[in-house]
């Protein structure tokens, strides 16, 4: 650190990348959940009108669970966001990490929503044809590519163990 940062209790961005790195990724994972929700909600429900998050009811009710659905994505979003903000005012921010949080939550949950709300628990299906093999192939797959490139950000982003004991 040069005196002028040590002065300013400011880190140094070798330093920065090592402070609160699972904060980091929480925000992000955070953030990604609810931005990949916002985008489900937006394209497939309000526009495509493909369906709702809970098909087996009336279309009343399917209302309802996109509006929960919605509040919940944007509770995520919102809570993402303050640990960010939180984040970048400790000076604590690793945005490659936090980065590598975003497509780690947004993979997992679009991976999670393929498997288990589209197959387990039918509660819903991306869109209702004859043929849903490519729509499944598509949105598990792209799911299973953005939850990968998160991984692999996550785990080259960590802190070195000396890094670790250092600020220990």
């Amino acid at each position: 650190m040069t005196s002028s940062e040590s002065h300013r209790g400011r880190a140094t961005s070798s330093q920065r990348s090592h402070v609160r790195p699972a904060r980091n990724v929480w925000s992000g994972v955070l953030f990604g959940v609810g931005l990949i929700a916002f985008i489900d909600e937006v394209v497939f429900h309000q526009l495509l009108h493909w369906h709702h998050f809970y098909d087996r009811g009336t279309p009343e009710l399917g209302l309802v669970s996109d509006g929960l659905f919605h509040a919940l994505s944007w509770f995520a979003t919102i809570a993402g966001l303050f640990l960010f903000a939180d984040l970048r005012r400790r000076d604590a921010l690793h945005l490659p990490r936090w980065i590598g949080g975003v497509l780690l939550g947004a993979g997992a949950f679009q991976l999670y929503d393929g498997t288990i709300h589209h197959k387990a628990l039918q509660i819903h299906q991306i869109r209702y044809v004859d043929d849903l093999l490519p729509y499944d192939l598509a949105w598990n797959i792209s799911a299973a590519v953005i939850l990968a490139v998160g991984i692999v950000l996550v785990v080259v982003t960590r802190p070195s163990r000396a890094a670790v004991r250092e600020r220990a």
